[in-house]
């Protein structure tokens, strides 16, 4: 159904939306299409306008790296489980090597115009969208509101990845509809930029559908626990770990999601055919619309990233005395050891790769298993609280049959030992799903990085050995641990100021 709609409803939507007069400072371009008079007239225009943003998630309008590369380029090449593959560049192994020089133009991976593209998207909802219920009757109260909510959320989205990869970032709240409107933007520190996306997700909490008909709608579009999700994870950025808890809270206790099964079919159901009992939010791929993933990690294709090949042993761990004793997470799904593949998005099972045409595994946002994490997480820094989060912890490791040489045994009190499992034990759940880069960074970053060892750690297994004791003292600024602000920006505005590390 969803995906019908997308198909149907966008054609229009997308050409009056994404084919403008330029390309303009931060992805804000002339908006000319939809503002004039034929445009914001009907319950469907906006609509299609709503649907056309979860589009550009999948494929970007701009040329370069749609959003949903972006989330995997952003939340894992800067770690330790990726390295180079046959077919990385030079700018990909610059960043890998922590070589991180402010890019020109044509570096597509330190580019944010991905995700200022979205932004402008939304703000044109937000600022338009009210003229459709005066010029349209049939356009109800409630199902406007379930629009603001789940383009605010989208917006809040965006920005979030943002915050986290380039600290303080332009913030424009508003829409850029003529060449006149493109404004020349400061960056907003980045507390100011958290502090509008909590007001937004507020607000959203409140307008945002609790569930769709579908199941494809209710997991590819965004409903009011996709809200808390990512509530829950902006909280554990900010250290407000009452807010996370509470946020969880809300999801664990509507009794709508779960973990999938550890059994003979958890790879197929959550990885393989998306959209289950575990998923919260989840980027739609399927025979219309591929997925980028298959020419990133397939070993039929010049991939670019491969899996650390230490990662099994380092991590899974294995059982020296009973082969098939593993856990469910490691061989085959995070890793292929034959080729040292990243598996779980190019494969149908343990001997059968999917093929380009078929190249259509969803990109998961958040699911229940993330959830449950960052609960944990929260619960470790929280006064008394430590047992809940080793109870947390174990619950995943049950569904993953972890094996007990990956298990650890900190004290409920011993805060240190708890961050050293729960950054694990992430590590093992969520290897290669965009989120190792951020998980070390905000544990890193905690107390005035009191666990710099984190980031360290990770730089002595995958950066390259000529660059490792470079990096080991770049990572003492806190400033290199955010990328420069592009070079194009720059040019083209200057308001703007270069993060001081790469000046």
């Amino acid at each position: 159904m969803f995906k019908n709609i997308i198909y149907k409803a966008t054609v229009l939507t997308i050409i009056a939306v994404s084919a403008c007069s330029c390309n303009k400072y931060l992805a804000l371009r002339p908006q000319n299409g939809i503002t004039g008079d034929n445009f914001w007239k009907t319950k469907e225009q906006l609509q299609g306008a709503v649907i056309a943003v979860y589009s550009d998630l999948e494929t970007g309008g701009q040329g370069g790296l749609s959003p949903a590369a972006v989330f995997f380029h952003w939340g894992e090449v800067r770690a330790d489980f990726v390295v180079p593959g046959t077919g990385v560049s030079t700018d990909e192994q610059n960043i890998m090597n922590g070589n991180i020089l402010p890019p020109t133009a044509n570096n597509s991976i330190l580019a944010w115009q991905p995700m200022y593209q979205v932004i402008n998207l939304c703000n044109n909802i937000l600022d338009y969208g009210p003229a459709v219920l005066t010029n349209d009757a049939t356009l109800t109260q409630t199902q406007f509101n379930y629009y603001e909510g789940e383009i605010l959320t989208l917006r809040a989205l965006a920005y979030f990845y943002l915050v986290r990869s380039f600290g303080d970032v332009p913030l424009k709240l508003h829409s850029t509809a003529i060449d006149s409107d493109v404004a020349q933007l400061a960056k907003s520190p980045a507390k100011d930029v958290l502090t509008q996306i909590v007001a937004d997700l507020k607000l959203a909490e409140t307008l945002a559908p609790v569930s769709y008909v579908d199941r494809a709608s209710d997991r590819g579009r965004i409903n009011r626990f996709t809200v808390n999700a990512l509530q829950a994870d902006v909280a554990l950025w900010m250290d407000n770990y009452a807010d996370c808890i509470t946020a969880c809270d809300k999801i664990i206790n509507s009794g709508k999601y779960g973990l999938v099964p550890g059994d003979a079919n958890w790879f197929t159901n959550l990885y393989v055919n998306g959209n289950s009992v575990e998923g919260i939010f989840e980027i739609q791929f399927d025979s219309q619309q591929l997925n980028p993933y298959f020419a990133l990690f397939a070993p039929t294709v010049k991939n670019q990233y491969r899996s650390d090949p230490n990662i099994i042993d380092n991590y899974y761990t294995t059982d020296p005395l009973v082969a098939t004793n593993v856990d469910i997470r490691g061989i085959d799904v995070a890793v292929h050891l034959a080729d040292q593949s990243i598996y779980k998005f190019i494969a149908f099972n343990p001997n059968s790769l999917r093929t380009i045409d078929v190249s259509y595994a969803h990109w998961i946002v958040y699911r229940y298993a993330d959830v449950l994490l960052m609960k944990a997480e929260a619960c470790i820094n929280t006064t008394g609280r430590g047992q809940d989060a080793l109870d947390l912890i174990n619950q995943i490791r049950t569904r993953a049959h972890a094996l007990p040489t990956s298990a650890l045994s900190p004290s409920v009190n011993d805060v240190n030992g708890l961050t050293t499992y729960l950054v694990a034990e992430r590590a093992r759940e969520f290897a290669f799903e965009g989120k190792r880069w951020y998980d070390l960074l905000r544990n890193a970053k905690r107390n005035s990085f009191a666990r710099l060892d984190l980031l360290q750690a990770a730089a002595q297994e995958s950066v390259n050995g000529l660059y490792q004791q470079s990096v080991l003292a770049k990572i003492k600024d806190p400033n290199f641990l955010y990328f420069p602000v592009p070079k194009y920006d720059l040019q083209n505005d200057p308001n703007l100021v270069q993060n001081p590390f790469y000046k």
